[in-house]
């Protein structure tokens, strides 16, 4: 009887659930910085992207800030013309979704945007230009706003793009900044005649190195979108 209550009991007995061990969690529920989707003050920060796109462009055209960033070549090509294009990029958050299917009827796979793009990005790293953009007023309006274009363009294009087509921009983007910047370097002699040979060279390395280093971002990014696509 004894032995026959013990068996009872030993069936009474719920089974124990085995301890889920944090390490032993599977990768493939990793989300980077997914806790930054509950913060309440990030969800509205689409809405604030336009407005600060516009602070941006307004602090850029103040005189003193203009003349100051186009007073040297480095700051002129390494940190104007990087803010007008993320300026546009943050305007582009405020285009309605008309006009958003509107131009993705012209847009498809984001290569008139990317194309565009890609022309605009060239034509920037022309001395001749920059030369043009310190004297004539015509020009620098026709920078500006091309390069805030180059940003929506490339904001509404990249997602629909994908990795093919992506990198096939890039492909053909970072080359040319690559053999721009060793052009640059390589010139015994001064290619903008507004700024110094010194500057010529510093830029000439950074637009090496700032290709290498976007290349390499890119790569990381594409593999492991990749490497997380259901297959």
């Amino acid at each position: 009887m004894i032995a026959h209550g013990l068996r009872r009991a030993g069936a009474a007995r719920p089974a124990r659930r085995p301890r889920s061990r944090p390490h032993a969690r599977s990768w493939s529920r990793f989300r980077p910085l997914s806790w930054l989707r509950s913060w309440p003050r990030l969800r509205h920060w689409r809405e604030l992207q336009a407005p600060a796109g516009l602070a941006v462009l307004a602090l850029l055209a103040l005189p003193p800030v203009r003349g100051a960033m186009e007073s040297g070549m480095a700051s002129h090509m390494l940190l104007q013309f990087p803010l007008l294009v993320a300026a546009g990029a943050a305007l582009a958050a405020a285009c309605p979704a008309a006009w958003r299917a509107a131009l993705a009827r012209w847009n498809a796979l984001g290569i008139a945007g990317l194309a565009a793009s890609a022309g605009v990005l060239g034509l920037a790293m022309v001395p001749r230009l920059l030369d043009l953009a310190l004297v004539d007023a015509r020009v620098e309006v026709v920078k500006w706003l091309a390069l805030a274009a180059c940003g929506a363009a490339l904001r509404l294009s990249w997602r629909a793009a994908g990795v093919v087509v992506q990198g096939f921009f890039l492909g053909n983007v970072l080359p040319m900044t690559a053999v721009a910047g060793m052009l640059y370097q390589d010139a015994p002699q001064r290619l903008c005649n507004g700024y110094r040979l010194d500057e010529q060279l510093l830029v000439g390395q950074a637009l090496v190195w700032g290709a290498l280093a976007v290349a390499a971002a890119w790569l990381v990014l594409a593999g492991w979108r990749l490497s997380r696509a259901p297959r």
